[in-house]
C-alpha cells in the first residue's frame, strides 16, 4: 500500500471507467422457447429486451480483468500504479481465493497491491467506492480500481421464468484517485443502507456455512437465485427514492441540479418510480437494460461507462448513482464529474 506521507486528499475522483459484456446474447424471444414467457410480457414489466451470457470456460475474474483493463486505459494508468482492488460480486470464480486475487494475477499487480472482495450484490459498487474513497482520503491508497462483476447466469434457474428473465452476466470498472479539484471533480458523499429483515427476499440459499452443498441442496435446486420480485419491487422504490433524495440533501442542492442519475438497471418501471419520488426527470436517468438486463454488482459501473465514452457525462456535471440488491443493502452517491 501507499505510504500516507505521500498523500494528501481531501476527496478521490473517478479518473477512468470500463466494462467488458460476454458475446453472447440472448433474446427475449430466445427465452420464449425455454419457458412460459414471451417479448412483450418481458418487455413490459421489466424493460429488457436481450442479455449477455457468458461463454464456456469465461470466468468471473476474466470479465473484471478486462473491465479493469479498459478502465486503466481510459485513466492513462500502468497497472504498477494500482495500490488496492477491491471486487464487488456475488458470483465470485470460487469461495477460496477472492476473485479480486485472480483480479491481482491477471493484471501482474504488486505484491504490495491489496486485494479483496466484497459482497453487497447489487449495490456492491456503491459500496466498493464508498470504501475506496476511504483508503484514498485516509492516506493508505492512492489509486484504487473498483470492480463490479457477476457471472449470474451460472446461478440461475432456467426453467423459472420469474428470475432467468431478468439477470445477466458482465463487468463494469473505474479507477479511484486523489481529487486535486474537490469542487470539479470529485466523488461529494456516498450514503450506505441495509436491512437484514430482509434477507430471505433475495438469497441463493445453499453453498455456505448454514446448508452446505450435498445432494439433497443440489436436487431441490437450492444453488439458484431465489426472489421475491414482489416484495423486492415495493422496497426498491421507496429505498432507492429515499437514499437518492438522500445524497442530493447532503450536498445542499435541487433534484433539478441532478444533470445525470446512474441507477442499478433492475426495472424500467421501479426506475420510473424513483424518478417520480426524488423529483429527477426520467430523461435525466441513463438506462441501458434493454440491452443487458439486471448485471447486479456490474449494473452501475457498466452504464456509467457507457455514458461516459458516449460523451454524455460532461465536466462539472452533477452525477447520481443508486442500487439496491439482495441483503437487502442499499446505496447512493454523488459525484462532480
Amino acid at each position: 500500500m501507499t505510504s500516507e506521507a505521500t498523500i494528501k486528499a481531501t476527496a478521490s475522483r473517478i479518473g477512468g471507467t470500463g466494462h467488458y459484456v460476454p458475446e453472447k446474447v440472448v433474446t427475449n424471444t430466445d427465452l420464449s422457447a425455454m419457458v412460459d414467457t414471451s417479448d412483450q410480457w418481458i418487455r413490459e414489466r421489466t424493460g429488457i429486451v436481450e442479455r449477455r451470457i457468458a461463454g464456456e470456460g469465461e470466468s468471473t475474474s476474466d470479465m473484471a480483468a478486462e473491465a479493469a483493463r479498459r478502465a486503466l486505459d481510459h485513466a492513462g494508468l500502468d497497472p504498477q500504479e494500482v495500490d488496492l482492488v477491491l471486487v464487488a460480486t456475488v458470483t465470485p470464480d470460487r469461495p477460496l481465493p477472492s476473485t479480486a486475487i485472480f483480479v491481482h494475477r491477471a493484471l501482474g499487480l504488486r505484491h504490495d497491491c491489496a486485494a479483496f472482495d466484497l459482497a453487497a450484490a447489487c449495490a456492491g459498487f456503491i459500496y466498493g467506492i464508498s470504501i475506496g474513497n476511504q483508503y484514498i482520503c485516509n492516506g493508505a491508497a492512492r489509486n484504487v480500481l473498483v470492480i463490479g462483476v457477476e457471472l449470474l447466469s451460472r446461478v440461475m434457474d432456467w426453467s423459472d421464468r420469474n428470475t432467468c428473465v431478468l439477470f445477466g452476466d458482465g463487468a463494469g470498472a473505474v479507477v479511484l484517485s486523489p481529487s486535486t479539484e474537490p469542487h470539479h471533480g470529485a466523488l461529494l458523499s456516498t450514503h450506505l443502507f441495509a436491512d437484514g429483515t430482509l434477507a430471505d427476499s433475495l438469497t441463493i440459499r445453499a453453498g455456505g456455512s448454514q446448508q452446505p452443498t450435498n445432494y439433497e441442496t443440489v436436487q431441490n435446486a437450492l444453488h439458484f437465485v431465489h426472489m421475491d420480485g414482489r416484495e423486492i419491487f415495493k422496497f426498491a422504490v421507496r429505498a432507492l427514492a429515499s437514499a437518492s433524495s438522500a445524497a442530493i440533501e447532503a450536498n445542499g442542492v435541487s433534484a433539478d441540479e441532478v444533470d445525470w442519475v446512474v441507477p442499478h438497471q433492475a426495472n424500467l418501471r421501479i426506475l420510473d418510480g424513483v424518478s417520480k419520488r426524488c423529483g429527477v426527470p426520467i430523461e435525466r436517468f441513463f438506462i441501458n437494460i434493454d440491452k443487458y438486463g439486471n448485471t447486479s454488482s456490474a449494473s452501475v459501473p457498466i452504464a456509467l461507462d457507457e455514458a461516459v465514452r458516449a460523451g454524455l457525462v460532461k465536466s462539472g456535471q452533477l452525477v447520481l448513482m443508486c442500487a439496491l440488491g439482495g441483503g437487502i443493502a442499499w446505496g447512493s452517491a454523488m459525484l462532480r464529474w
